[in-house]
């Protein structure tokens, strides 16, 4: 499309998404998207890396008319070492792409009416870049109001804090935020001197570059952390844009793992999904007491499993076992044991389908804000698991704050035990707890559909930018 096609009325306002790699960055920037083309008149670009999986591409591919990708030179990372975390990775992935999104952008400066870059959490840097080009620089924040405020006050915390934040002994106080524990702070930050954490600290010093924030929440989860957001002066405009979340559409049909298919013969509301995502995996001894946990609570489930990996972790990239028969690691008989009552299937399933199932009571997760959201949009009450990233926080979130999760306790060798995985099993799925979190639930579920609704909160705030970005292409009067 050039200038002049998209012109008209002023011409159609063109936006750039640059997400960085991970399926729990581009869906939601994805569906982001998707909304704006389909009901606010935009046009968007992509820019993605040759690092991105088939099925990240699959997904692009499958976005609306009037989306498109550029796909980028790969970058190399000959000199990353090994053993480098997930945040220092893509970090310098973005920072090394950048003179060819420079390149991109001068194009679509040229055939579009590109007024505004939307990078996802990673993307403070590009933000720069953006104002070189005379166009809007906008985050898509990914996860919870409680993490961007974090983010945004993360310099300040660096300079008034020695050693680790984990040692701290006082609770740290967001604005509008439940308080929390040094430790429950997200994982890339919990080691000062490990690179991930400096590369953190350069991204969110570079926040208030942004003209607007994106976040994927909504009052009637977060009011206190968005208000609090909101109100300060020193922040750019936030967009309480949530709860955006996928609708299965791009799930396949087939159901290879049967998961739809068991779901229809068993009682409304009797099983437990789990599922700790599309990166989440268990040391061998706490694969072996879920397991031994779930078929002691005598309650239905559905359980994603994955092999083991050989140690600890703390974030995306684990190290895990080299077989490819995650049913291998399960303890012995415990299939044959629990057929009547379970179904365990191998490394992926439809999640939006489950979870929207009348069929699922519940979901044990690994809380990250993707599957959370999913969840609550679904009015799926959750048995917390947090395993990396900023899944501590969201836990703490959606168990002591929002009240719509339980979540076990680990013993003191940090494995949670099957005693205790069946007695909170069969607290969410029967018992008086669950109730409170399903009555809690339907409250917080009805706001967030009634946010994306045409005039809900969630609608004007993505109307509100969709209707600066047409008055900077409208012609001066």
């Amino acid at each position: 499309m050039d200038a002049a096609d998209a012109g008209g009325d002023g011409g159609v306002p063109h936006l750039v998404f640059l997400p960085t790699p991970g399926m729990g960055h581009l869906i939601p920037l994805a569906e982001f998207a998707k909304r704006l083309v389909l009901h606010h008149r935009i046009t968007a670009t992509f820019i993605t890396g040759d690092v991105f999986s088939k099925s990240q591409m699959a997904l692009l591919d499958r976005l609306p008319r009037g989306i498109e990708n550029v796909v980028l030179p790969d970058v190399s990372l000959d000199d990353i070492p090994s053993n480098a975390k997930a945040e220092t990775v893509i970090s310098v992935c973005a920072v090394r792409a950048l003179p060819a999104v420079r390149g991109v952008l001068g194009e679509l400066k040229k055939t579009t009416n590109l007024v505004a870059l939307v990078s996802d959490l990673f993307g403070g840097f590009a933000l720069e870049v953006a104002r070189e080009f005379g166009i809007r620089p906008y985050i898509f924040f990914t996860t919870t109001g409680m993490s961007l405020s974090l983010f945004l006050r993360l310099p300040e915390l660096d300079a008034q804090t020695s050693g680790e934040y984990r040692d701290l002994p006082d609770l740290i106080r967001l604005p509008g935020c439940i308080p929390l524990h040094g430790s429950d702070l997200l994982n890339p930050i919990q080691d000062r001197k490990n690179e991930a954490y400096t590369w953190l600290l350069r991204q969110s010093s570079r926040y208030r570059l942004a003209a607007g924030i994106f976040l994927n929440s909504f009052e009637g989860l977060e009011g206190g952390a968005i208000r609090a957001l909101t109100a300060d002066p020193g922040n750019p405009t936030i967009y309480p844009v949530g709860p955006i979340v996928r609708n299965g559409g791009e799930e396949s049909d087939r159901d290879s793992s049967g998961c739809v298919a068991w779901l229809d013969e068993q009682p409304r509301g009797s099983v437990l999904f789990v599922s700790f995502g599309s990166g989440g995996t268990l040391p061998l001894e706490q694969l072996t007491e879920l397991a031994l946990g779930l078929e002691a609570s005598g309650e239905r489930f559905l359980w994603v499993v994955r092999s083991p990996r050989e140690k600890r972790a703390d974030s995306a990239f684990f190290s895990v076992h080299s077989s490819n028969d995650p049913f291998a690691f399960l303890p012995e008989g415990f299939v044959e044991r629990t057929k009547r009552l379970g179904l365990v299937v191998s490394s992926w399933a439809p999640q939006v389908k489950i979870l929207r199932h009348e069929s699922t009571g519940g979901f044990l997760t690994h809380c990250g804000w993707n599957s959370s959201l999913e969840s609550v949009v679904h009015g799926v009450p959750m048995i917390a698991w947090p395993l990396y990233a900023e899944q501590k926080m969201n836990a703490v979130l959606l168990v002591e704050d929002v009240k719509v999760a339980l979540r076990p306790r680990a013993g003191e060798d940090g494995i949670v035990g099957r005693g205790e995985v069946a007695q909170v099993v069969k607290s969410l799925m029967e018992g008086e707890d669950g109730k409170r979190l399903r009555e809690r639930l339907r409250e917080v579920q009805e706001e967030g559909a009634r946010g994306l609704t045409e005039g809900g909160a969630s609608y004007r705030a993505i109307a509100a930018a969709a209707d600066e970005w047409k008055r900077a292409c409208s012609p001066a009067p």
